[in-house]
């Protein structure tokens, strides 16, 4: 049987047709046959286009728990692309580790905790990867323990911090990572790491009643050997803290932090929630404001969890509660307002609740 006729195409010529599609159709294109797979993840083909297509903004899931040990083929990240919306899926089986967890990212990097192939479970290492190019690189190992219950941190500048309620490693460019005492009052919740500082939420209340403080902590005091956590108050305030219930963080655009939870309809011990509210930090003016509330047929859903997720980054903020079944999907549009949505066919969660991340995804980002 005779080969196809684009076989017989010059390599240049099949670099030229593909680099004119955007760069998820290029994504979807890898896995038509091993020819397209082989052109589109060549080192003269991602050279071709790395500073032509600009980033790709993706939803990234992280598994659940009880998927952490799955296979090493079967290691994949599933991404959701809103604009399109379509999910896609990132092969992850190149890279060399076992139990692939996905945690965080970066600008065209994403972050994954893994074993080792003839390493100890008592060991994780901590890989930044770039899933198009397969590029990636191995931070120091850690114990165990930092995987199980410390928060990924990372900046635009690729600046790495593992945070626990006791202490904090901090990784920058060098071989090694720092470690400091974090002097927290208590866990810390929903931390971000955002212009060179770490902002988290501490609740300072007592076992009965929860009290939630914004605290902040410059990493310029962790190079010198210091850590300084400070609590952002302003009695312009009032009671922005009090409002909402299990309130998180997530980062927004620029200089602005999201502290999204449940509105509150009193402010009695157990009062129940009226909808989901979105609030905006402004860390120029340390001023409030409102960015967007959950429209009360689409809380219905969520209303019946007492847990519910967060996450994303920028403009999207992503929903997730057991049993629901999908995503919620909040969108900041350029004009102040926000756009809400469904998204749908999440792939293979269980009734569980989504945990996840913004992936900015790039041919160009070196790990």
């Amino acid at each position: 049987m005779d080969a196809p006729p684009i076989y017989g195409l010059p390599q240049d010529t099949l670099h030229q047709i593909f680099s004119s599609l955007p760069l998820r159709q290029i994504m979807i294109c890898r896995s038509v046959c091993k020819l397209f797979n082989q052109i589109l993840t060549s080192s003269s083909f991602i050279h071709l286009i790395s500073t032509q297509k600009p980033p790709l903004s993706l939803l990234a899931l992280r598994p659940p728990h009880h998927q952490r040990h799955v296979s090493h083929s079967a290691a994949a990240l599933h991404v959701y692309d809103p604009n399109q919306n379509q999910w896609l899926r990132f092969d992850l089986s190149f890279l060399p580790f076992r139990s692939l967890h996905p945690v965080a990212s970066s600008p065209g990097l994403i972050y994954l905790w893994g074993d080792l192939p003839d390493s100890p479970e008592s060991n994780k290492s901590l890989i930044a990867c770039n899933p198009l190019t397969r590029l990636y690189r191995v931070l120091p190992q850690l114990g165990s323990a930092w995987s199980k219950h410390g928060s990924v941190l990372v900046d635009s500048l690729n600046k790495v911090m593992v945070l626990t309620e006791l202490a904090a490693l901090f990784f920058s460019n060098s071989n090694h990572w720092l470690k400091f005492s974090s002097n927290l009052p208590s866990k810390p919740r929903s931390p971000i790491l955002m212009l060179n500082s770490v902002y988290a939420l501490c609740d300072v209340g007592s076992p009965w009643r929860s009290q939630w403080k914004l605290f902040c902590c410059n990493l310029s005091s962790l190079t010198n050997s210091q850590q300084f956590w400070n609590c952002l108050e302003r009695r312009e305030w009032g009671d922005v803290f009090d409002i909402l219930k299990r309130p998180r963080l997530v980062r927004g655009v620029g200089n602005r932090i999201l502290m999204i939870g449940g509105l509150k309809s009193s402010f009695t011990l157990n009062a129940s929630c009226s909808t989901i509210l979105i609030l905006r930090l402004d860390l120029d003016l340390l001023e409030w404001e409102e960015a967007g509330r959950m429209p009360v047929e689409m809380y219905r859903c969520f209303s019946e969890s007492s847990k519910f997720k967060v996450f994303g980054m920028g403009d999207k903020v992503c929903f997730s509660a057991k049993r629901v079944g999908r995503l919620a999907l909040w969108e900041c549009e350029k004009g102040g307002g926000g756009e809400w949505r469904w998204i749908d066919g999440l792939p293979g969660i269980g009734d569980g609740p989504c945990r996840g991340f913004v992936y900015e995804a790039s041919l160009n980002a070196l790990p």
